[in-house]
């Protein structure tokens, strides 16, 4: 007996049919991994710039703060260039960019004047590389690349890949700057080989904006250009944005300073434990952060500030006891609190942009997550005026407020997923 062959037709039809799944997204997601590499691999060293290299408490913090500097420009002036140009350039140009940077903060173990320099430039790369990783991840996970992804899938993969680069980065530095030789130059040599690795990764990776018209970018398959989604995004993502990093900066940058009085030789250790246990948090939450956006959307925003709520609770009652091991678990509750409100606020830009203006959005809301970066210098300034605990419980008095005003807006709009916009894809 003989089998016949299916006609060519039938079988072209039935693999037309099937979903695709490229994984393209796991290539670019090392974008993000440098990026949050970058600017954590600095902040594990802040004790030991403070002790070796005799930099004050103000200097060093305000060298953790300039890194926004640098950011601002880099996300406003990334963003619109991805869009125009194209994911790829903006980001080779961007890792080009951090790597340099990254040169400077090893030359400045021996000219300090440097680390200024180094840290400003190291703002602009990450910067970029947010805004336009961000958006090529959220396009590879959709349509034609992958069809199977669901609602919120990449701004989960956004959120993971950055978060992964913050927890290694400073665990890593703090590690190498513990035990190995010259410190301050060779923390941060494993930063360079991970951005030649994430640049060998992005360049098999397909680009997904075309520059056609005006050199406005296109997706493939895109719509014309829709408009700005001004109103929603100022209501229900900006106000959240901040807190995004004002919860790790004071993990990171505020708390180990504060509670390691007692840890003589092996501040720099437990400072680079802060740093993986607080994005470490985030990384755990995503889980978490997917089940509440299939409830509702603002759920992931009100369950991410109430973590950063009790994470300052935890810091303040840690700083006046001088508990270390209380400081660890505010850093995770800090942690835990940033990943969901990235997860959210990712997904929220998603939903709201139009294809051409996809990066731009997504570089607006990096720039006002990054504000939260500052806080670490008010403390520090407040602090001459009032104990580190009570600034640290003023500070969770507008987390609380702006819980219930996201909390109030979410339930006035009535956002659920399968109803009227949620049925939209939104990653």
């Amino acid at each position: 007996m003989t089998t016949t062959a299916p006609p060519a037709a039938s079988r072209t039809t039935r693999t037309a049919r099937r979903p695709t799944r490229h994984r393209h997204w796991l290539r670019t997601g090392w974008v993000m991994t440098t990026s949050g590499w970058s600017a954590n691999q600095f902040s594990a060293l802040l004790g030991a710039y403070h002790s070796d290299l005799g930099l004050t408490e103000a200097t060093t913090t305000a060298l953790f703060g300039v890194y926004v500097l640098g950011l601002i420009p880099g996300l406003f002036l990334g963003g619109p260039a991805a869009d125009r140009r194209g994911r790829r350039p903006v980001v080779f140009a961007a890792l080009a960019l951090s790597a340099l940077a990254t040169v400077l903060l090893m030359a400045g173990s021996t000219a300090t004047g440097l680390l200024w320099p180094g840290r400003f430039l190291t703002g602009i790369g990450a910067g970029a590389l947010l805004s336009a990783g961000s958006a090529w991840i959220k396009e590879l996970s959709s349509p034609p690349y992958d069809t199977r992804s669901t609602a919120g899938a990449a701004a989960r993969r956004s959120g993971l890949f950055l978060s992964a680069g913050f927890a290694t980065g400073g665990l890593v530095a703090a590690l190498i700057a513990q035990w190995a030789p010259a410190p301050m130059i060779t923390a941060y040599l494993p930063h360079l080989a991970l951005s030649v690795t994430a640049a060998l990764l992005a360049s098999r990776t397909p680009e997904t904006a075309r520059t056609g018209g005006l050199g406005a970018a296109r997706t493939p398959d895109a719509p014309a250009p829709g408009p700005a989604p001004g109103p929603a995004f100022r209501r229900l993502v900006a106000p959240v944005a901040p807190w995004v990093f004002v919860a790790p900066s004071i993990a990171l940058a505020t708390l180990p300073g504060l509670v390691d009085a007692e840890l003589t030789g092996w501040q720099t250790v437990y400072a680079g434990l802060v740093t993986a246990v607080t994005p470490g948090a985030g990384l755990a939450v995503a889980p978490l952060a997917r089940r509440l956006a299939a409830r509702h959307r603002t759920a992931t925003a009100v369950t991410g500030l109430a973590a950063v709520i009790v994470g300052l609770l935890l810091a303040a009652f840690a700083v006046a006891r001088i508990r270390p091991d209380a400081a660890l678990l505010a850093a995770a509750a800090l942690g835990a609190g940033y990943g969901l409100c990235v997860a959210y606020g990712l997904t929220e830009v998603a939903a709201l942009a139009p294809p051409d203006r996809l990066a731009r959005l997504t570089a607006r809301f990096w720039a006002l997550c990054y504000l939260g970066f500052c806080t670490p210098y008010a403390i520090t300034l407040l602090t001459g005026l009032f104990a580190p605990a009570t600034v640290l419980l003023v500070v969770a008095v507008p987390a609380a407020a702006t819980l219930a005003l996201i909390a109030h807006r979410g339930a006035r709009r009535g956002v659920r997923q399968g109803g009227r916009q949620g049925a939209r894809p939104t990653a």
